[in-house]
């Protein structure tokens, strides 16, 4: 098919000497299909599933529950497509594209919302080689509380264009350092960047005043933000964010253990920001049969939005409860930062002689998800880990925690 008589006339324009000679350490092949699925199914069950266990990890991929329907319209062909599909054949999509655009820039009081990104990561760093864009500016200034997986994919992202530098945070809240930020901005500044809630459960306070500080200095502030906390929180357009971005995992999809999720980026509706998105915008508008209207690939123009209906107070009770109970075990303070949260928080394990990995090993025996071991991240910060709780955990989850900790450090 391809003209070559073997496979080494097929690979000879590589040169010889970058070819491998030996035989590679590869076992058997499995003859039959069921032998295969006899192997495979062999290595899944070294696998310990979040639903059959209390799982307490967050860090960036929630266990939300995900109502069916969401599963049942995911499972459509309009959408479970290998790449992008096309209106021909998938009837409603560029009309279900819009109205997704639509609901979430009234959640994030935002106009205009691209299509999904592949993740939040890619969201965050197509956000700031947005702004390097606009500004024509070579650095982008981040807070120094950003998981390191987001920010390694940031500078991979926008090496070509601009340098990242991090700011430090304040040992006792978290909350990014102001003065740090003033002496580190400049006329060379493209982008502030924080997030909020912060990848280490607190939330940021001075939203407004870092907007402020940036705009002061033409920079863009871009804030990333989890939108299932919007349902209690002020969203960052309203502090000042000219870019918002996030994950929108949150809002209906499973954990696939951090695979096939997706991202937002949302802005104003200003020419300036819209011809910088790299990614498509849908919008409504005439067709050239009179009183038809359409839904295509377009810049559209929305400007106005409903407010958001109030929160409702049980929202992050559960993470409160949880702190409430571990801080009170000889050796746990929790949370670490004297911050507000919203669904996570840093749990610090210094004064119970243990490592968080002997913890969490002893936790898992006991059929528990301990929180993510931040020793490695972070190791300012000792003994940490960040522990999630969202809607899926009871009180009776809470207390076998706390009792398990308990028997743990005992």
């Amino acid at each position: 098919t391809v003209g070559a008589e073997s496979v080494d006339e097929f690979f000879q324009e590589v040169p010889d000497e970058l070819r491998f000679k030996d035989k590679m350490d590869l076992p058997e092949p499995f003859l039959s299909e069921y032998a295969l699925k006899r192997h495979v199914e062999g290595l899944l069950s070294k696998n310990r599933a979040a639903g059959e266990c209390l799982n307490f990890l967050g860090a960036g991929c929630y266990q939300h529950h995900v109502p069916a329907v969401c599963d049942e319209i995911n499972r459509r062909a309009e959408f479970l497509t290998a790449y992008a599909g096309e209106p021909y054949d998938d009837h409603g999509r560029f009309q279900t594209l819009f109205e997704y655009a639509s609901m979430m820039g009234e959640l994030l009081n935002m106009d205009v919302v691209n299509v999904p990104t592949y993740d939040g990561y890619q969201a965050t760093a197509t956000a700031l080689r947005m702004a390097a864009r606009l500004t024509g500016r070579p650095q982008a200034l981040i807070c120094g509380s950003i998981a390191t997986g987001r920010l390694a994919k940031i500078r991979d992202y926008c090496r070509p264009v601009m340098q990242i530098e991090l700011l430090g945070y304040d040992a006792a809240t978290g909350q990014l350092d102001l003065n740090a930020l003033r002496a580190a901005i400049s006329n060379q500044t493209a982008a502030v960047y924080f997030e909020n809630p912060s990848y280490l459960g607190f939330i940021e306070t001075q939203g407004r005043e870092i907007s402020q500080i940036s705009h002061r200095h033409g920079a863009i502030s871009v804030v990333g933000v989890d939108p299932i906390s919007l349902g209690v929180l002020t969203p960052p357009a309203d502090y000042g964010a000219d870019i918002v971005c996030g994950d929108i995992q949150p809002l209906g999809m499973h954990m696939q253990y951090g695979g096939g999720q997706a991202g937002f980026i949302a802005t104003r509706d200003e020419e300036k920001y819209v011809m910088e998105y790299p990614s498509r915008l849908f919008g409504i508008a005439p067709t050239s049969v009179p009183g038809e209207y359409g839904f295509g690939d377009v810049a559209y123009d929305r400007t106005s939005f409903a407010r958001r209906e109030k929160g409702k107070e049980w929202v992050g009770t559960a993470a409160a409860y949880a702190m409430t109970r571990l801080t009170k075990i000889e050796g746990v303070r929790a949370p670490l930062f004297d911050a507000p949260h919203f669904q996570e928080f840093v749990v610090n394990f210094d004064g119970t002689g243990k490592s968080v990995a002997q913890i969490n090993a002893a936790l898992l025996e006991r059929g528990i998800f301990g929180g993510k071991d931040l020793s490695a991240e972070f190791p300012a910060l000792g003994q940490s880990a960040l522990y999630c709780l969202t809607e899926i955990h009871s009180k009776d989850d809470i207390d076998q925690l706390t009792g398990a900790v308990k028997e743990v450090i005992a």
